[in-house]
């Protein structure tokens, strides 16, 4: 089923000072995690989420652990056709530092445009703070993976990436990032036909600490 065929769903988020459980039972929870695989960018195309359902995601992104209540995290959103200006900017920069064919710079103008709807999960960094930076950095990365899976949850594929525009000064400088700001993720959210293949996976990894 479509996202778009799908009976549409809020969930009720708690208020200011509301009493909330301590857990939730709920098994349909523990599969969707079980199965969670992300669809590759390439894989998505419209519809993406509805107005609606992108500030659910917002919200759901925001609940994350935050040591401090920093939320040491901001959203940049691309849509439409800022995707495609977006693309221009990183062919551009590309260009002026690699030797680049027409493939690749078709190649870097058309990479927001793999998805109708991409989240810039970007990390802000408190510097010479109490609360240590690095609990600052995972809660931005948690703040990802809550995107990734509320979107698989509505119905929708999604990609977690970087690639080289996450880390290039030039880039950070067209998003606008401060001092102690980087791009923690581009999250990529579209419907898709798509069924991902599982892949290998580790076991986990466990010491037992004695005393």
């Amino acid at each position: 089923m479509k996202p778009s065929e799908t009976p549409e769903f809020t969930p009720e988020f708690p208020g200011q000072g509301e009493r909330l459980a301590a857990h939730h039972k709920n098994p349909e929870t523990l599969s969707l995690l079980a199965r969670r695989r992300s669809t590759a960018a390439i894989c998505l195309r419209d519809p993406g989420p509805t107005a609606e359902e992108l500030d659910c995601l917002l919200q759901i992104a925001a609940r994350v652990p935050d040591h401090g209540k920093m939320a040491p995290w901001r959203f940049v959103l691309f849509q439409g056709e800022d995707r495609a200006y977006f693309g221009e900017v990183l062919a551009k920069i590309w260009a002026s530092e690699n030797e680049s064919d027409e493939a690749r710079l078709e190649l870097e103008t058309q990479r927001f445009l793999r998805a109708p709807l991409v989240i810039g999960v970007i990390s802000r960094v408190l510097e010479k703070h109490n609360i240590p930076e690095w609990e600052q950095i995972l809660s931005a990365g948690a703040a990802c993976q809550n995107l990734l899976i509320a979107a698989q949850a509505m119905g929708y594929g999604s990609q977690w990436l970087t690639e080289w525009y996450a880390y290039h000064p030039q880039v950070k400088d067209t998003l606008g990032l401060r001092s102690g700001e980087r791009v923690a993720g581009f999250i990529y959210i579209g419907s898709t036909d798509e069924e991902p293949v599982e892949r290998v996976r580790p076991s986990p990894e466990i010491g037992i600490w004695r005393g």
